[in-house]
């Protein structure tokens, strides 16, 4: 009697996954035809290739990578190297390229490198290299992860995610200093005059950025800074900086480096019993999903994260391919919500 099963599954275990000889079978093909099917071969006739997919489909056979690695010399995977996993605007980075990725039919593997000094990011790449990746996408906002990276030899492909030219081709470039002087004259032409900024780390590239936009604009308009807030990201310090600068108020509108910081800044006002934006507005930048929820929703400055990544895999899969495909930079565009308005004098 034969075993033979309409889904051809006679000859393995009903738990078993499919092989690319249970296809090759079903197919009435050999197993090095189907191995040129799913490498996309030339020499394959069309009627062929369409028993072949028919097979694997009624199997739900799904390649094994490794073992198309070892046929083709390509492990299909990129590494993302990062050094923080808690603030928005990385994790929201990494997430863009690993979508990028599956969408270029890549596989992710993710290092983290939590204390960003050089000995801990050799350890993240060497790991990554472990992998067989083919190149790296780093997403390390510290100026100490990529000084370490001047100083490597790097064997593979990488780009990098900042928000300067220093790293040039290697570099997908978002241009946070426009996206600070955006949130800086929208302050400005309300009829702002007393603008106070909270800045992020000082060893932060895109809190350094953003604070250089910051003064580049307030001093285009030939309008007088005090020295800008070092914070920390968090609500918290946005809400004790609010505390006290509200001992004196002697301004009318801040710009913080993160919508975190301006959460905590709108509770410090309304714990003083003042009102924003009537007494005093304010502005993030990130636009994270919540800000839009805020009370009064905050205005911010958004990036587009799904092209950030989008640009990254795109830049990274042409210098592995030999290329640099560069595209002009990414600016952020400005958000306005109901947290400013003209100052009330």
């Amino acid at each position: 009697m034969s075993t033979e099963s309409t889904d051809g599954s006679a000859g393995r275990g009903a738990d078993r996954a499919a092989s690319i000889r249970d296809v090759a079978r079903l197919a009435d093909v050999s197993h090095q035809t189907v191995s040129r099917v799913l490498n996309n071969h030339p020499s394959i006739r069309d009627t062929t290739r369409d028993r072949v997919l028919a097979a694997m489909e009624q199997l739900q056979y799904r390649p094994n990578r490794a073992a198309r690695a070892l046929v083709t010399s390509r492990s299909r995977t990129i590494g993302i190297l990062t050094s923080t996993r808690a603030h928005y605007g990385p994790s929201t980075s990494i997430q863009s390229v690993e979508a990028a990725a599956r969408e270029a039919d890549y596989t992710v593997v993710t290092a983290n490198a939590p204390h960003p000094d050089e000995a801990t990011i050799v350890d993240a790449f060497d790991h990554l290299i472990d992998q067989a990746v083919e190149g790296i996408v780093i997403i390390a906002p510290q100026v100490r992860v990529f000084s370490a990276i001047e100083r490597m030899n790097l064997r593979v492909p990488y780009v990098t995610l900042q928000s300067t030219h220093e790293l040039g081709a290697n570099a997908v470039h978002v241009d946070q200093m426009a996206g600070a002087r955006a949130a800086t004259r929208h302050l400005i032409e309300l009829g702002h005059r007393s603008i106070y900024h909270l800045a992020g780390p000082q060893d932060w590239i895109e809190a350094e950025a953003r604070m250089r936009g910051f003064l580049a604009e307030m001093s285009d308009n030939d309008v007088p800074t005090t020295a800008p807030i070092l914070g920390d990201w968090t609500a918290d310090f946005g809400y004790r900086a609010g505390t006290e600068l509200l001992r004196f108020r002697d301004f009318t509108a801040v710009f913080s480096s993160n919508d975190q910081m301006a959460l905590g800044l709108l509770h410090a006002i309304r714990d003083a019993g003042l009102d924003c934006p009537r007494d005093i507005s304010v502005v993030g930048f990130d636009d994270i999903p919540e800000a839009s929820h805020f009370w009064p929703p905050l205005t911010t400055v958004s990036q587009d994260f799904a092209e950030i990544g989008r640009r990254c895999v795109e830049l990274l899969l042409g210098r592995i391919a030999g290329e640099a495909p560069q595209g002009p930079p990414i600016t952020p565009a400005l958000i306005v919500r109901n947290s400013t308005s003209h100052p009330a004098f």
